[in-house]
């Protein structure tokens, strides 16, 4: 968790280098130096209700972190705030420090995603880094839902995020993380030279959920190999808190399987200390994933609200 006081980005730079797979990265870009402005990106949502709707009643900000208003397109809930995250420079840069705080007061319902697929360029010095803090109080609902991971040649890349969740509150976290831009370049596909995804959870009172971490080093160990991605390229990871009744309903409801024609593999389990549930799907494009993650994130979202999803948008 973010320290009392500290400046936000402050905890994305203390990340980078306490982290060990980032040690041997601690070199300053020869073009701009790491944590500078335009590379010290802050961004705070709060989302409170107001009657039944709720809004989006605290925004702060720093370049190159932006987002505009609350939305309510959503047909299925109207009154369901969604925000999209936006960057203004398109894409993560060596010496980048990017910080988001997502707090949802007391039944607040929000749905947050960004503009467009997280890009993380070639890197020749230094790493960049991302901290995310997300804080649901009691019968809190958030989807955060980002368009995947594009780690390009080279890319050094550490995520972390902390959440505390009320036990009455639901949050459901999506990341999918790409190989590269695998048509691009021969050496694009799992050619970062490290990528370090992590989530911990925590009640408020300070007891421990659980924690997961995903570590990629393909120069290191090799992707390819079963057990690690195999013949898949494409990894999607969905973490689910919510209370151990509608998470029991929600599993059974999920189907398991790995279907090698089909190039599709997909599966559910319980999360550790009745947090929840974790779904993790493989595929060899980024539709599959993005289809199973949705297929999923439907059922969440009709055993916890008794909504269904709207329509996709045209362009996703």
């Amino acid at each position: 968790m973010m320290v009392a006081g500290s400046l936000p980005w402050a905890a994305a730079e203390a990340l980078g280098t306490s982290v060990p797979e980032l040690a041997a990265y601690q070199d300053e870009p020869p073009q701009m130096k790491s944590g500078t402005i335009g590379k010290t990106g802050y961004l705070r949502l709060g989302f409170e209700t107001r009657g039944s709707r709720t809004i989006l009643a605290t925004l702060e900000r720093r370049v190159p972190y932006l987002a505009q208003r609350a939305l309510y397109c959503d047909q299925e809930m109207p009154d369901l705030a969604t925000v999209f995250l936006i960057t203004t420079t398109g894409c993560l840069l060596q010496g980048d420090r990017m910080a988001l705080d997502l707090q949802l007061g007391h039944g607040a319902q929000a749905h947050v995603t960004s503009q467009s697929a997280t890009k993380i360029h070639g890197m020749d010095a230094n790493y960049a880094v991302q901290t995310q803090t997300v804080t649901l109080a009691k019968d809190a609902y958030l989807e955060f839902v980002p368009e995947p991971i594009i780690p390009h040649r080279r890319a050094r890349f550490v995520s972390n995020t902390q959440v505390c969740v009320a036990p009455s509150a639901t949050l459901l976290l999506s990341e999918i993380l790409q190989p590269g831009r695998k048509h691009h370049h021969p050496d694009e596909c799992f050619g970062a030279t490290v990528v370090s995804l992590s989530v911990a959870a925590v009640r408020p009172d300070g007891r421990t959920l659980f924690t997961e971490k995903l570590m990629i080093e393909p120069e290191r160990f090799a992707m390819r190999q079963v057990g690690v991605m195999n013949a898949f390229d494409v990894f999607g990871n969905v973490i689910l808190c919510t209370p151990k009744d509608k998470a029991e309903r929600i599993l059974e409801r999920v189907e398991a399987d790995v279907r090698m024609a089909d190039g599709i593999a997909f599966g559910a389990c319980r999360l550790p200390n009745d947090a929840g549930l974790i779904y993790k799907v493989l595929g060899h494009n980024t539709a599959q994933v993005k289809a199973k993650v949705r297929e999923f994130w439907g059922i969440v979202r009709k055993e916890v609200t008794g909504a269904d999803l709207p329509p996709p948008f045209l362009w996703r």
